[in-house]
């Protein structure tokens, strides 16, 4: 049966669109109204590497089998959805009618799952051991969130990489690492039927015989995709210098042993809150990853652009560490530098 679902977010929402389409379900993509008219006239383009293929396949959303279109936020009705996906920046839900269409998601009370790696707040408030912090800091407003019920909001860790190309229209995405979502299950067994369905439809996907990368993948811990915490860590902020940005590369690997301790710090603070060590991605396979990782973050090149705001889970992770009594000095500085590069004057 073929799902509808909405998604928030133009950009990095188009890659899990293009899986939902290839699986046969109906997507409409939330975005201003000159992107909407770009893909309702011309659909999506989203370019990613097939295993064992040298060059980059392109995935047209006009050639799949499920429906899509796209809306700014004002035209959405959400009687018509069955999920709702949250792939927007963290600060962009502050747009005002954007707060207005959250509002409406909430009083629906429709499933939302989250592929922002910054952590919706409700989503936190399932975790015991952080459900009583005091976390707003580290949000744009985070009274955006405040109607979400916490049962109704889910995490991926999202772990692909995907940009735009600066040269491309913004209908057209390019996949760098095309590794998989991994979400947690909502608390409602009917709405995780619907993710594992999704799961198994995704997964059922060939094209030309061949198996598509970037799987939904469905976890019963709520730690799996705090997984990714360690890897924006130790990587995307430390992108982020006093002076001009460096890629995810550079941040890695140019003192391991140093990218190694961040990163094993977070995994620890994970799992002074509750995680599995089955929960997380060991940090040799993430430096292995990181080497192809040309790049500055996302988060580096929005500084660098003289974005006032980024998605700040540096300082989130900060924040939890120090209520937990583990803080790490590393840790604080990425954030004193994020702080000084975006005029912050929090510290």
């Amino acid at each position: 049966m073929a799902r509808n679902i909405l998604i928030l977010g133009a950009s990095y929402g188009s890659l899990l669109a293009t899986k939902l389409l290839m699986a046969g379900h109906n997507v409409t993509l939330v975005c201003r109204k000159k992107t909407a008219d770009l893909i309702n006239r011309e659909g999506t383009e989203v370019r990613i590497q097939l295993r064992g293929e040298p060059t980059h396949r392109s995935i047209l959303s006009r050639d799949l089998p499920g429906k899509l279109d796209a809306t700014p936020p004002e035209n959405v009705d959400v009687s018509r959805y069955d999920l709702v996906g949250l792939a927007m920046q963290e600060p962009q839900y502050t747009n005002h009618t954007i707060r207005v269409l959250m509002i409406k998601i909430a009083a629906a009370r429709l499933p939302c799952l989250s592929i922002m790696n910054m952590p919706p707040l409700p989503y936190l408030k399932r975790i015991p051991g952080l459900a009583g912090m005091d976390l707003e800091e580290a949000y744009t407003n985070a009274g955006v969130w405040e109607r979400f019920e916490p049962g109704l909001m889910s995490l991926c860790s999202p772990d692909p990489q995907a940009f735009r190309p600066p040269d491309e229209e913004a209908n057209v995405l390019h996949v760098g690492l095309p590794t998989n979502f991994k979400a947690a299950t909502f608390e409602d067994e009917a709405h995780n039927r619907l993710l594992r369905e999704l799961e198994a439809d995704i997964d059922a996907v060939k094209l030309d015989g061949q198996d598509v990368p970037v799987k939904l993948k469905v976890f019963d811990s709520l730690f799996v995709p705090l997984a990714k915490w360690s890897m924006l860590l130790t990587g995307n902020y430390r992108c982020i210098t006093p002076e001009d940005p460096q890629s995810i590369r550079e941040a890695v690997h140019n003192d391991l042993a140093l990218s190694q301790s961040i990163y094993e710090h977070v995994d620890a603070v994970a799992r002074r809150l509750g995680a599995d060590p089955q929960d997380q991605v060991p940090f040799e396979k993430y430096a292995k990853a990181a080497e192809g990782l040309l790049k500055p973050s996302s988060a580096a090149r929005a500084v660098a652009s003289g974005a006032p705001f980024i998605e700040r889970v540096d300082l989130l992770v900060k924040l939890i560490a120090h209520q937990i009594e583990m803080p790490n000095a590393e840790i604080d500085r990425t954030v004193e530098v994020v702080d000084r590069k975006l005029g912050d004057r929090i510290l």
